[in-house]
């Protein structure tokens, strides 16, 4: 990679993780082969460089690298020639690119010792590719490591992931998330709701500073207040203010499920006022509303807008689907 290696704080972000690479290695059962799984946002490629840099250090500490020998340091400006990257070309890894490293892979290298491929987005290979380095990796040789790095593990080959070992990584917690968040100048109402919504921080950050995904966010808040009113009140909300939020399927199902991290705020706030809400500017509005329901209310229309989830991937008119959903919401009944 052309960035500096930075493997700081990733032993707090993936603890379980580090704690299995620091066993492999310390126990000297360093395997031909690593699938490291984990969603966006959740530090794959920092663990990977955690374990390269273990896997190289000349002079590791309590199992940590120490980050000032020769190799860390060849490593963290990528220069390491004993290290080989590979990321998809255009939409997939194409198996010109497996082949060409197998070849580099099976040269006799100038430098000893252990020699490291890692493939990006390892799900992105195509049955070509995929087929290629099956073949390459059911003859493994003993001074060469794999480590195939992915966020849909089920997308690889079922006989790729039998020889690989797993790494699987938690996701961030919420918390972290939000205090990266805050630490970039989103407000505490913003960064409880983006945080909700995705787990990595570059996408956060692009939902908190996207104007539309503003909009729909004070447009749900607005819609819950309405249709607490009446379904009238509801039904003209929608018209007046979710024309352009119900174009495209995808912004539709951003609405929807804003609109679903409110009623289960609203869940959690009845069970305990302390509760971490998504909305937590809204906390004085959802305990009036948790007082007025029962948890088999709320549950229902939890329900239903799960129900119009689904029904927004069968094509229906989404402005019909939504002034269906609130007529619902009010009724207490599901539609097909």
């Amino acid at each position: 990679m052309e960035e500096e290696w930075s493997i700081q704080g990733i032993e707090k972000i993936q603890p379980t993780a580090i704690k299995q690479i620091q066993s492999i290695v310390a126990k000297n059962r360093i395997g031909h082969a690593y699938i490291i799984e984990g969603a966006n946002g959740t530090g794959k490629t920092k663990v990977m460089q955690f374990f390269v840099q273990l896997m190289f250090c000349e002079n590791s500490t309590e199992n940590v690298p120490c980050e000032t020998c020769r190799n860390c340091k060849r490593l963290k400006s990528s220069n390491h020639l004993n290290i080989i990257q590979l990321e998809p070309d255009g939409q997939n890894i194409k198996r010109n690119q497996i082949d060409e490293l197998i070849h580099e892979m099976s040269k006799t290298s100038i430098e000893r010792g252990r020699k490291v491929y890692v493939i990006h987005e390892a799900d992105r290979l195509n049955t070509s590719s995929s087929n290629t380095l099956l073949k390459f990796l059911e003859e493994p040789q003993s001074e060469i490591t794999a480590i195939l790095l992915t966020d849909k593990m089920h997308a690889l080959l079922p006989t790729i992931r039998s020889r690989c070992q797993h790494i699987g990584l938690a996701t961030m917690p919420q918390g972290v998330l939000k205090k990266k968040l805050m630490e970039e100048g989103i407000t505490d109402s913003m960064a409880s709701t983006v945080s909700r919504m995705t787990n990595q921080v570059e996408e956060a950050l692009i939902l908190a500073k996207d104007e539309q995904f503003g909009l729909a966010r004070k447009s749900v808040i607005k819609l819950v207040e309405a249709s607490e009113k009446s379904v009238q009140h509801a039904l003209m909300c929608i018209h007046e203010d979710f024309g352009p939020l119900l174009k495209e399927k995808e912004s539709a199902e951003q609405v929807l499920d804003l609109l679903l991290f409110a009623y289960r705020d609203i869940v959690a706030i009845k069970a305990t006022p302390l509760a971490v809400c998504t909305y937590p500017d809204m906390i004085s509005f959802w305990k009036q509303i948790a007082l007025q329901k029962t948890y088999e209310q709320l549950s229902k229309q939890l329900e239903l807008i799960l129900d119009a989830k689904q029904n927004l991937h069968r094509n229906m008119n989404r402005t019909l689907m939504m002034e269906q959903l609130m007529l619902n919401l009010q009724e207490g009944y599901s539609f097909v």
